[in-house]
Parts: structure tokens; sequence; C-alpha cells
């Protein structure tokens, strides 16, 4: 089944989930020409393996802890931290804690 993303116009609850957190699922909320949002939400040790994003991508923990590997490095975000990857970067994203992350990509690269 596609997700259904958000129209021009339409206002989307981006915070925290709360309660909700552990019943709740990654979700796409809206995708225009060059740009695609989604929430992602992970359980505590749930992991996206290693993947590369054909442009720039930020990460922004909403709650939780998340842990981020790319380049050899690990970085820790917690809620209200971002964190900026370039295009085609390889990286991995682990939960420490049940977590829910806002996840902006750049679909098209200049």
């Amino acid at each position: 089944m596609a997700m259904e993303h958000s129209l021009p116009g339409q206002a989307v609850d981006v915070g925290p989930l709360g309660a909700r957190l552990r019943d709740s699922q990654t979700t796409a909320l809206l995708k225009a020409g060059q740009l695609e949002i989604m929430r992602v939400v992970l359980g505590a040790g749930k992991e996206m393996r290693e993947h590369r994003a054909p442009g720039e991508i930020t990460l922004q923990c909403m709650e939780g802890l998340i842990e981020v590997r790319t380049g050899g490095s690990t970085l820790s975000l917690r809620p209200g931290q971002l964190v900026l990857l370039p295009a085609k970067a390889p990286h991995s994203v682990r939960a420490l804690e049940d977590s829910s992350a806002l996840l902006t990509m750049c679909l098209r690269t200049v």
C-alpha cells in the first residue's frame, strides 16, 4: 500500500508522538518536486541498515535517542538535535531507545 502525502497548504502535525510512539510506524508526510519529509519511527534496538540517499538529507530527533553512523563516525541525536548528511553518503540509523525523527530528503541533486 502506497503512503499518502499531505497536500500543499495542508497543516501536518510533526510534534512528538508521546504515548502513541510504541504503536506508530514510519510515515511519509509530504512529497514535492525536490523534497520529501517522513516521520521515521524505530523501536529500541531497531536499525535502518546502511544505505545512500540520492540527495542531501537531514535527520532531526523528535523523541528518544538515535545513533547515526556515517563515514566511520557515530553521532548520537537527542530530541531537538539534527544532522545534515551529504548526497550519496553511506549511513545507517539505529534507535537506542524507542524513537521518532523527521527525515527530510532532497530528491534531486544539482
